[in-house]
């Protein structure tokens, strides 16, 4: 199988050479250990919680714009937990660090964080879901 690397874009500052040279969307260990669950590939178990997450990820973020407008905390707390949870294992473990960096925002009260932990969570979803279409088409 292969895996989608997509890289990050690069950045010329003396910052981004301590940042950690992580350019896949989706972690390939964490892939690797869920193709394991079906060696074969028989079952089609990777094609099936692939699916499941983007279906899932798709009704969460409609969730989390209806809880925006609404001023919604709990549920967008909520729907960071969630996604959260399914993305750690699927391998979008910066869209995981997000949901949860925004889950403790709200949680903590500190809601002059949370609009812009939210778009940044919305922004990694369009990259996670590039990624989870592509490694998709390549299986």
């Amino acid at each position: 199988m292969t895996l989608p690397l997509l890289p990050r874009p690069a950045q010329a500052t003396d910052a981004s050479a301590a940042e950690p040279q992580d350019t896949a969307v989706l972690d390939p260990a964490a892939l690797a250990n869920l193709a394991q669950l079906d060696p074969t590939g028989a079952n089609r178990l990777m094609h099936r919680v692939l699916t499941t997450y983007r279906s899932s990820m798709a009704r969460l973020l409609a969730q989390l714009a209806q809880a925006r407008v609404q001023s919604d905390a709990s549920t967008m707390r909520l729907v960071a937990h969630t996604l959260k949870s399914s993305s750690a294992s699927v391998g979008a473990l910066a869209l995981s660090a997000l949901c949860s960096d925004a889950e403790r925002a709200l949680r903590d009260g500190r809601l002059e964080e949370v609009p812009g932990l939210l778009d940044q969570l919305v922004a990694e979803t369009a990259r996670v879901d590039a990624a989870v279409l592509q490694l998709l088409a390549d299986t």
